[in-house]
């Protein structure tokens, strides 16, 4: 009874997203491909088209609180599949650690699903690049970007 009751700890203590003793509060965000498309220097927007909302918060990781002053960028094809600076944007969060942007949905394009590829910055914190995948029919998705400190 003994090893079970440690057992049934054990799990509970390793399950997906409860954190271990010492372990991050939050879940990192993986990393994902940045792609040959990224030009640094986004022009800060609230908008690059229309008809799906994208926004988040930026978080620490270690306290799972938001990050002021966090920059994140985005860049997407557009409707015709291609990469143009129409479809790239940045923003900086606010005390709440919110973003939040219209574009158009991206189309698959030459074998890749869906995406929109993001990096996200804020001092103190690991640099992050990584992607999001909406489905087909989406017009709005909330999409949490968890960061490391340095």
């Amino acid at each position: 009874m003994k090893h079970r009751a440690m057992l049934t700890g054990l799990i509970l203590t390793l399950a997906p997203g409860v954190s271990a003793p010492g372990q991050p509060g939050c879940v990192p965000t993986a990393a994902d491909d940045e792609g040959p498309f990224y030009k640094a220097g986004a022009p800060l927007r609230e908008a690059t088209g229309k008809g799906l909302v994208v926004s988040g918060v930026v978080k620490s990781a270690a306290t799972c609180q938001p990050i002021t002053g966090a920059r994140i960028e985005w860049w997407q094809a557009n409707p015709r599949g291609e990469y143009d600076d129409a479809h790239r944007g940045s923003q900086v969060t606010g005390e709440n650690g919110a973003y939040r942007f219209d574009t158009d949905f991206p189309p698959p394009y030459y074998g890749r699903p869906s995406h929109i590829h993001f990096k996200a910055e804020a001092k103190g914190y690991r640099q992050l690049t990584t992607q999001l995948y909406p489905t087909g029919g989406q017009s709005a998705v909330a999409f949490d970007l968890v960061l490391v400190k340095e």
